[in-house]
């Protein structure tokens, strides 16, 4: 199943990647390999992982305190939020950011589909 990251999805892959990258050179490209690989994990198997809230279920990434919030639709599977675990977890409850998902970005934002 092809996996779709919303824009601000991306944004939040991007902003981590920098982080990491400016914390220990190579770190933020292990970052996103990272996602890559938990993003096809969840394509592979999308209703493995719990429901965090409604029909958004959560991942959880095994290297990084990080987790892809996403929802199970038709024909893809889209992240919806990457997600720090500890800071303000619930965040993008009742936000614009899941009103606006369907405000689509690249088709993956990490090589997907």
């Amino acid at each position: 199943m092809r996996v779709v990251f919303t824009r601000i999805a991306t944004r939040e892959l991007e902003d981590a990647v920098r982080f990491y990258e400016l914390e220990y050179v190579g770190l933020g490209r292990r970052f996103k390999e990272e996602v890559r690989k938990t993003a096809l994990r969840v394509a592979e198997y999308p209703k493995a992982w719990t429901i965090e809230r409604g029909e958004v279920r959560k991942c959880l990434l095994h290297k990084f305190p990080y987790k892809l919030m996403y929802s199970v639709e038709e024909d893809h599977i889209l992240v919806i939020a990457v997600a720090h675990q500890h800071r303000k977890p619930d965040y993008w409850v009742g936000s614009t950011l899941v009103q606006n998902s369907l405000d689509v970005g690249s088709s993956n934002g990490v090589g997907c589909q």
